[in-house]
Protein backbone atom coordinates (compact mmCIF):
# COMPACT_ATOMS: atom_id res chain seq x y z
CA UNK A 1 0.00 0.00 0.00
CA UNK A 2 1.31 3.48 -0.92
CA UNK A 3 2.26 5.67 2.06
CA UNK A 4 0.08 8.67 2.87
CA UNK A 5 0.78 11.71 0.67
CA UNK A 6 0.71 15.32 1.88
CA UNK A 7 0.09 18.16 -0.58
CA UNK A 8 2.58 21.03 -0.48
CA UNK A 9 2.52 24.61 -1.73
CA UNK A 10 5.30 27.09 -2.39
CA UNK A 11 6.14 29.27 0.59
CA UNK A 12 9.41 31.11 0.06
CA UNK A 13 13.04 30.96 -1.02
CA UNK A 14 15.73 32.19 1.33
CA UNK A 15 19.53 31.92 1.53
CA UNK A 16 20.65 28.68 3.15
CA UNK A 17 22.12 29.00 6.63
CA UNK A 18 24.08 25.77 6.20
CA UNK A 19 25.54 26.00 2.68
CA UNK A 20 27.33 29.01 1.23
CA UNK A 21 25.89 30.11 -2.10
CA UNK A 22 22.86 27.81 -1.77
CA UNK A 23 19.23 28.57 -1.07
CA UNK A 24 16.44 26.94 0.88
CA UNK A 25 13.15 26.39 -0.91
CA UNK A 26 10.38 26.05 1.66
CA UNK A 27 7.38 23.98 0.62
CA UNK A 28 4.53 24.26 3.14
CA UNK A 29 1.87 21.63 3.70
CA UNK A 30 -1.51 22.93 2.52
CA UNK A 31 -3.38 21.88 5.64
CA UNK A 32 -0.85 22.39 8.40
CA UNK A 33 2.18 24.33 9.59
CA UNK A 34 5.03 22.02 8.62
CA UNK A 35 7.40 22.98 5.83
CA UNK A 36 9.80 20.89 3.79
CA UNK A 37 13.19 22.61 3.35
CA UNK A 38 14.79 21.74 0.00
CA UNK A 39 18.35 22.99 -0.48
CA UNK A 40 18.81 24.24 -4.06
CA UNK A 41 21.53 25.99 -6.03
CA UNK A 42 21.54 29.64 -7.04
CA UNK A 43 20.49 28.91 -10.63
CA UNK A 44 17.56 26.77 -9.53
CA UNK A 45 16.52 29.44 -7.01
CA UNK A 46 16.67 32.07 -9.74
CA UNK A 47 14.53 29.94 -12.09
CA UNK A 48 11.85 29.54 -9.42
CA UNK A 49 12.01 33.17 -8.29
CA UNK A 50 11.69 34.43 -11.87
CA UNK A 51 8.43 32.53 -12.28
CA UNK A 52 7.07 33.38 -8.82
CA UNK A 53 7.72 37.08 -9.45
CA UNK A 54 6.21 36.81 -12.96
CA UNK A 55 9.30 38.39 -14.53
CA UNK A 56 9.45 38.66 -18.32
CA UNK A 57 12.68 37.33 -19.84
CA UNK A 58 13.86 37.79 -23.44
CA UNK A 59 14.54 34.05 -23.81
CA UNK A 60 12.89 31.07 -22.09
CA UNK A 61 14.65 29.27 -19.27
CA UNK A 62 15.27 25.52 -19.46
CA UNK A 63 12.20 24.63 -17.39
CA UNK A 64 10.00 26.81 -19.60
CA UNK A 65 11.36 25.15 -22.74
CA UNK A 66 10.82 21.69 -21.26
CA UNK A 67 7.21 22.50 -20.40
CA UNK A 68 6.64 23.99 -23.86
CA UNK A 69 7.98 20.78 -25.39
CA UNK A 70 5.61 18.66 -23.30
CA UNK A 71 2.67 20.85 -24.26
CA UNK A 72 3.58 20.60 -27.95
CA UNK A 73 3.01 16.86 -27.74
CA UNK A 74 -0.12 17.12 -25.56
CA UNK A 75 1.68 15.75 -22.51
CA UNK A 76 0.69 17.23 -19.18
CA UNK A 77 2.32 17.02 -15.78
CA UNK A 78 -0.24 15.38 -13.51
CA UNK A 79 1.69 15.92 -10.28
CA UNK A 80 5.08 15.91 -8.61
CA UNK A 81 5.96 13.56 -5.75
CA UNK A 82 8.93 13.80 -3.39
CA UNK A 83 9.19 10.10 -2.65
CA UNK A 84 12.50 9.52 -0.88
CA UNK A 85 15.08 11.14 1.39
CA UNK A 86 18.54 9.62 1.46
CA UNK A 87 21.72 11.15 2.89
CA UNK A 88 19.96 14.52 3.12
CA UNK A 89 18.93 14.48 -0.57
CA UNK A 90 15.29 14.52 -1.63
CA UNK A 91 14.26 12.36 -4.59
CA UNK A 92 11.34 13.43 -6.77
CA UNK A 93 9.44 12.26 -9.82
CA UNK A 94 7.03 13.74 -12.34
CA UNK A 95 3.88 11.89 -13.32
CA UNK A 96 3.21 12.60 -17.01
CA UNK A 97 0.05 11.82 -18.98
CA UNK A 98 -0.68 12.08 -22.71
CA UNK A 99 -4.29 10.93 -22.55
CA UNK A 100 -3.35 7.34 -23.36
CA UNK A 101 -0.54 6.39 -21.01
CA UNK A 102 1.01 7.75 -17.83
CA UNK A 103 4.73 7.70 -17.19
CA UNK A 104 6.88 8.52 -14.17
CA UNK A 105 10.17 10.38 -14.67
CA UNK A 106 12.80 10.91 -11.96
CA UNK A 107 14.09 14.47 -11.54
CA UNK A 108 16.06 16.46 -9.04
CA UNK A 109 13.65 17.87 -6.47
CA UNK A 110 14.56 21.45 -7.44
CA UNK A 111 13.73 20.80 -11.10
CA UNK A 112 10.53 18.96 -10.21
CA UNK A 113 9.42 21.85 -7.97
CA UNK A 114 10.19 24.40 -10.68
CA UNK A 115 8.16 22.44 -13.23
CA UNK A 116 5.26 21.96 -10.79
CA UNK A 117 5.15 25.71 -10.27
CA UNK A 118 5.16 26.42 -14.00
CA UNK A 119 2.61 23.70 -14.82
CA UNK A 120 0.38 24.72 -11.90
CA UNK A 121 0.14 21.09 -10.81
CA UNK A 122 0.10 19.67 -7.28
CA UNK A 123 3.27 18.71 -5.47
CA UNK A 124 3.19 15.98 -2.83
CA UNK A 125 5.52 14.42 -0.30
CA UNK A 126 5.11 11.19 1.61
CA UNK A 127 4.03 11.81 5.21
CA UNK A 128 6.99 9.86 6.63
CA UNK A 129 9.44 12.16 4.79
CA UNK A 130 7.68 15.31 6.01
CA UNK A 131 7.64 13.89 9.54
CA UNK A 132 11.38 13.17 9.33
CA UNK A 133 12.63 16.35 7.65
CA UNK A 134 9.83 18.86 8.19
CA UNK A 135 10.34 22.14 10.01
CA UNK A 136 8.00 24.76 11.50
CA UNK A 137 8.31 28.49 12.05
CA UNK A 138 7.81 29.47 15.69
CA UNK A 139 5.13 32.13 15.87
CA UNK A 140 6.70 34.21 18.65
CA UNK A 141 10.09 34.86 17.03
CA UNK A 142 9.88 33.45 13.51
CA UNK A 143 12.71 30.95 14.10
CA UNK A 144 12.65 27.78 12.03
CA UNK A 145 12.91 24.59 14.08
CA UNK A 146 12.49 20.85 13.40
CA UNK A 147 8.82 19.83 13.21
CA UNK A 148 9.39 16.73 15.32
CA UNK A 149 11.23 16.28 18.59
CA UNK A 150 13.29 13.38 17.27
CA UNK A 151 16.46 15.46 17.07
CA UNK A 152 17.73 17.98 14.58
CA UNK A 153 16.16 18.08 11.15
CA UNK A 154 18.10 16.00 8.67
CA UNK A 155 18.71 18.93 6.34
CA UNK A 156 20.79 20.58 9.06
CA UNK A 157 22.96 17.58 9.83
CA UNK A 158 23.22 15.74 6.52
CA UNK A 159 25.06 15.60 4.33
CA UNK A 160 27.50 18.51 4.73
CA UNK A 161 28.10 18.94 8.44
CA UNK A 162 28.24 15.16 8.82
CA UNK A 163 31.03 14.60 6.30
CA UNK A 164 33.80 14.59 8.89
CA UNK A 165 32.11 11.71 10.71
CA UNK A 166 31.99 9.50 7.60
CA UNK A 167 34.69 6.98 6.74
CA UNK A 168 36.34 7.13 3.31
CA UNK A 169 34.20 4.38 1.75
CA UNK A 170 31.00 6.14 2.89
CA UNK A 171 32.27 9.35 1.30
CA UNK A 172 32.92 7.47 -1.95
CA UNK A 173 29.32 6.18 -1.93
CA UNK A 174 27.97 9.67 -1.20
CA UNK A 175 30.09 11.13 -4.00
CA UNK A 176 28.77 8.58 -6.49
CA UNK A 177 25.16 9.36 -5.47
CA UNK A 178 25.72 13.13 -5.66
CA UNK A 179 27.14 12.80 -9.20
CA UNK A 180 24.29 10.50 -10.21
CA UNK A 181 21.81 13.10 -8.88
CA UNK A 182 23.73 15.85 -10.72
CA UNK A 183 24.26 17.65 -7.40
CA UNK A 184 27.70 18.90 -8.37
CA UNK A 185 27.95 21.43 -5.57
CA UNK A 186 27.56 18.65 -3.02
CA UNK A 187 29.93 16.42 -5.01
CA UNK A 188 32.57 19.15 -4.88
CA UNK A 189 32.29 19.45 -1.10
CA UNK A 190 32.52 15.67 -0.67
CA UNK A 191 35.55 15.54 -2.95
CA UNK A 192 37.17 18.35 -0.92
CA UNK A 193 36.68 16.35 2.27
CA UNK A 194 38.14 13.24 0.59
CA UNK A 195 41.15 15.22 -0.65
CA UNK A 196 41.82 16.50 2.88
CA UNK A 197 42.30 12.90 3.96
CA UNK A 198 44.78 11.87 1.26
Amino acid sequence: MEPKKVELEFSEIKPSSTQTGAYMLLLKERRGKRMLPVIIGALEAQAIAVHMEKMELPRPLTHDSFLTSLNAFDIRIVDVLIYNLREGIFYARLLLDNGTITQEIDLRSSDAASLALRANCPIFVYENILAQAGIVREEENGDIVPASDEGEAEYETEPLSGLKGKDYSELEDMLARAIEDEDYELASKIRDEMNRRT
